[in-house]
C-alpha cells in the first residue's frame, strides 16, 4: 500500500485510507490491546480492509516496486512466493473474464 499512497494518480480518498489503516496499525491504543491472544486481529482486519478497498489502484508498476523491495530485504527467494501468488490471481481473473464472456454469449 506504501506504493499505492505515493502514486500521484492514487485519489485522495485512497491514501486516506491507507493512511489511517497504517496509522491504527502504529497507534498505541486499539480496540483489543496487542498483548491480549488474538490483540493484532483489529489491526490486521484494519489492514486488510484498506488493502481490499483500495486495491483497484495497485498496478503492474506498484507490483514491481514492492517487489524491488521484498528482493532487497529478504533476497531473491522470498521472490517466488509473491510470483505464485501473481499467477494463482491471474488465472483466477481469466477465468473470471471467460465467465463473464460466456454469460454475454447466452
Amino acid at each position: 500500500m506504501f506504493y499505492t499512497l505515493q502514486k500521484p494518480a492514487t485519489p485522495v480518498w485512497s491514501k486516506s485510507v491507507i493512511i489511517g489503516a497504517l496509522g491504527y496499525l502504529i497507534l498505541p491504543i486499539d480496540l483489543i490491546p496487542d498483548l491480549l491472544p488474538g490483540g493484532y486481529t483489529d489491526d490486521l482486519s484494519g489492514l486488510f480492509g484498506a488493502l481490499v478497498t483500495v486495491s483497484i489502484f495497485i498496478d503492474e508498476e506498484v507490483k514491481l516496486n514492492a517487489k524491488d523491495r521484498i528482493r532487497i530485504w529478504f533476497g531473491e527467494s522470498a521472490l517466488s512466493d509473491t510470483d505464485s501468488v501473481d499467477e494463482k490471481l491471474n488465472n483466477k481473473t481469466d477465468s473470471d473474464k471467460q465467465d463473464k464472456d460466456e454469460d454475454k454469449d447466452k
